[in-house]
């Protein structure tokens, strides 16, 4: 039986990536990456090689045929994203979708766990995660004051990913929907040599920033405690 398995990779360092991820990847028989480039430097780093194929948001039905036709000839495939958990607020969800409807059972579909940047900002954090609310990166513009009103009244934890074009707008947000004293986390490359995390009541996490706007650089793990 085919296999496509669905490996998590390093988020910063590229030492964080498991044992069992390296042996899968050097048996598959391709690996199916958002950028060849930044999955080629992984590679290299453990010294092997193997075919690559793009996939991400913009590839065409062609590319999914491509990789369908792969797997009806009994080729493993591993799919990996640039950084983190394939499928988790990624375009990975949609082909493992389109797997699991086209072939069923005749393909195995085996997920590889690791790194992922949501889970390494809630257990830094200290805040409660015995349930919690993961809500990806928010929408640009439809639904977004939406989403920051149901973050101010929700009582679980809430996690969202935020770009450096609008985390200073996701703060301004947060501020006028949440009470100045409510504890948020804000955490940024994760695992890189500039790893930042700031604990504490949304007012002093935004004024650490301002006074600090060098630091709004990369991606950031945004997470609020329950009201």
């Amino acid at each position: 039986m085919p296999t496509l398995y669905i490996v998590a990779t390093p988020i910063g360092n590229l030492e964080d990536i498991t044992l069992r991820a390296l042996r899968v990847l050097q048996g598959v028989d391709a690996i199916l990456c958002e950028d060849t480039r930044v999955t080629k430097r992984l590679l290299e780093k453990y010294e092997f090689d193997k075919p690559l194929i793009s996939y991400h948001a913009q590839s065409k039905l062609s590319k999914a045929e491509r990789i369908f036709e792969l797997l009806e000839r009994g080729k493993d495939l591993a799919l990996v994203s640039d950084a983190g958990t394939p499928a988790i607020s990624d375009p990975g969800c949609l082909l493992v979708s389109q797997v699991r409807e086209r072939f069923g059972e005749k393909v195995a579909i085996v997920p590889i766990p690791g790194a992922s940047a949501v889970l390494a900002a809630l257990s830094a954090s200290g805040f409660p995660t015995s349930e919690f609310l993961f809500l990806g990166f928010l929408p640009h513009k439809k639904g977004r004051e939406t989403l920051f009103k149901e973050i101010a009244i929700s009582k679980r934890t809430v996690v969202f990913y935020e770009s450096v074009h609008r985390f200073e707008k996701a703060l301004a947000s947060l501020a006028e929907h949440l009470e100045p004293q409510r504890r948020i986390a804000v955490a940024r490359e994760i695992t890189k040599l500039h790893e930042e995390a700031v604990v504490g009541a949304l007012s002093e996490v935004i004024e650490h920033f301002r006074a600090h706007p060098d630091h709004i650089r990369g991606e950031f793990v945004v997470v609020v405690h329950g009201a």
